[in-house]
């Protein structure tokens, strides 16, 4: 549909004619196809109720049009081409997914929409940037202000980025940067979190808005601790600290050694993953008070139940349980997507089984499984947590950046 709407807009330019050209009836000659592209799509464009950008950007002999979406039926038009393109953009991330972000904006919907899309003459998928646009008031000024944040921005998400076509980028870029600046009325401010060290927006992104005039700054937020798998588990052990391999090992013997059954499984096919969900939000509600006040708010609990079913649905959830004597004692929520295990969440029940360091251990099981299924990175996500670094987490640095002009 896309295709055909753009093709409406290209073909119209080209006979210079408007809407109000044929209402009053010049151009007749043109009036049928006209008629034809407009009448299929009334009923489109009124249920979808987008703005469609007329401008066609680009460099050399590569033109791209430029559509951008204000309301959610833009997850659905988008549902069969996002991930898609996700796979051949360098921004291949779970939090990148259609699944993610569709399920993060029925969640939380905090402003309007500005969903942009790049596509070539051919209707192509080049890009999107998967935006909205709060109001909020100001910080020190009696007034309020409109941002341009990204979906999914700020706590639940750990990497956000714009998804080009690795092919593609220095076009869409740059023509994703001259159509938010013609936008410019729109907003006030352009305040993008949780962008990796290698994102386009920290690079690319930045230098085509600074092009355009904009002031823009872009600072360290957090990092996200993560390790480089090696080909066996004998060699990540023999990665770590002296002090720290030999805590470890002495963690996962005395956990052998323990009088009642230690052993930890993933949950699959097997398992009822209703009943499973639930243990590990027992678990993860009894780990800190932060967390159980986490899960207290609707908006959370409902984004986290569906992410999880949806994960599970597509391959992607590695929910995993340690026992002993057959009880819950810790429990990850990780995501296994594109190679890399990425460790979402945890629960544990510190004052009962603390002596066996059950987070630790499972958490060693978890990385021997990812090495021996051939995964690339374990990555414990945002947070600067002692345990990261102690089992070989190495800073990934993640940052915000804000432009105005």
């Amino acid at each position: 549909m896309v295709l055909h709407l753009l093709k409406l807009v290209q073909w119209t330019r080209s006979k210079n004619l408007t809407v109000q050209n044929i209402q009053t009836g010049e151009h007749d000659e043109n009036s049928t196809t006209f008629r034809f592209y407009l009448i299929s799509y009334s009923h489109f464009l009124s249920h979808l109720r987008l703005q469609l950008v007329c401008d066609t950007y680009g460099m050399a002999d590569t033109l791209v049009n430029l559509t951008a979406y204000t309301e959610p039926e833009v997850f659905d038009l988008l549902k069969g081409e996002w991930n898609e393109l996700l796979e051949r953009s360098a921004s291949n991330r779970i939090f990148s997914t259609w699944e993610w972000e569709h399920l993060w904006w029925q969640a939380y919907c905090p402003g309007q929409l500005w969903v942009i899309t790049c596509r070539d003459d051919n209707g192509r998928l080049l890009g999107i940037a998967p935006w909205f646009i709060e109001n909020r008031p100001h910080k020190t000024e009696p007034r309020r202000i409109n941002i341009v944040r990204s979906i999914g921005c700020v706590d639940v998400t750990d990497y956000l980025d714009i998804i080009v076509d690795r092919d593609h980028i220095d076009v869409v870029v740059d023509a994703l940067a001259a159509y938010v600046d013609q936008q410019c009325a729109r907003y006030d401010v352009i305040d993008l979190c949780n962008i990796p060290e290698t994102s386009l927006t920290r690079d690319k992104f930045v230098t085509a808005l600074q092009a355009r005039g904009y002031q823009v700054t872009v600072k360290q937020q957090e990092v996200c601790p993560r390790i480089d798998l090696p080909d066996d588990f004998e060699t990540y052990l023999d990665s770590l600290d002296k002090k720290d391999r030999h805590e470890l090992r002495r963690k996962l013997r005395r956990a052998e050694g323990e009088a009642n059954a230690v052993s930890w499984y993933i949950v699959g096919s097997e398992h009822d993953l209703h009943r499973e969900f639930e243990s590990f939000l027992t678990l993860m509600a009894a780990s800190s008070p932060e967390k159980a006040e986490f899960l207290q708010d609707p908006r959370n609990a409902m984004f986290f139940k569906n992410i999880v079913y949806e994960a599970f649905n597509k391959g992607w959830l590695q929910l995993n349980f340690l026992t002993v004597g057959g009880q819950p004692a810790a429990a990850y929520l990780n995501f296994d997507y594109a190679g890399q295990i990425m460790v979402y969440n945890s629960g544990l029940i510190p004052q009962t089984f603390g002596h066996l360091s059950p987070g630790i251990v499972l958490l060693c099981h978890n990385i021997r499984h990812a090495i021996e299924n051939g995964r690339t990175i374990f990555d414990f996500l945002r947070g600067n947590e002692r345990y990261k670094y102690r089992m070989g987490g190495k800073d990934l640095p993640v940052y915000m950046m804000i432009a105005e002009k």
